[in-house]
């Protein structure tokens, strides 16, 4: 029985293409005039499952955040190492995307978003397993960084769902054709 949960890349670019510096800082998504939380309660309802790379757990965890922004979510954490110990809230992965996903998608539940980071977001999209991006869009050049999208070997073709403006931010929302 296959169930209807979307894979759903939501995420926030520099107008260069960025999700990150160099240094791994989204810094400059802060400097940005915002509108509330630009839409992220109400995308937020919509899914249960988390999906990320080790890297961007680590970086969530160094955050030193009174607890674990994805709790109640279900949480996996891509990592290639053997020594990754699950916790109450991430369940360490390994193997490929495609796999996971498929397991997911015969469960009920809500949809999936896909986190991060770059290397992750690249398998998913090079494996075309993602249904939705919702890309938003700071007003800032970087000129350097994470790219959102690497080099691809053949075209994902997309149709435009949806345009929204949050203060300085351009909310663009595709879905995959």
């Amino acid at each position: 029985m296959k169930h209807n949960r979307k894979v759903i890349v939501y995420i926030a670019t520099s107008l260069d293409g960025y999700i990150a510096t160099k240094e791994e800082s989204g810094h400059w998504l802060d400097e940005t005039e915002a509108e509330g939380d630009n839409g992220f309660a109400a995308f937020y309802e919509t899914i249960d499952t988390v999906i990320m790379g080790k890297n961007t757990y680590d970086w969530v965890v160094n955050q030193e955040l009174e607890e674990f922004p994805y709790k109640g979510m279900t949480c996996y954490v891509y990592t290639s190492s053997d020594t990754a110990v699950n916790n109450e809230d991430v369940t360490f992965v390994q193997g490929e995307v495609s796999e996971l996903i498929q397991q997911l998608q015969r469960e009920p539940g809500k949809n999936i978003w896909i986190v991060g980071g770059g290397e992750l977001l690249h398998h998913y999209i090079k494996e075309n397993l993602v249904d939705e991006y919702i890309i938003t869009i700071a007003p800032i050049i970087l000129g350097s960084g994470i790219p959102l999208f690497k080099e691809l070997q053949s075209n994902i073709h997309l149709q435009l769902e949806q345009v929204k403006k949050y203060a300085q931010f351009a909310e663009l929302h595709f879905l995959k054709k």
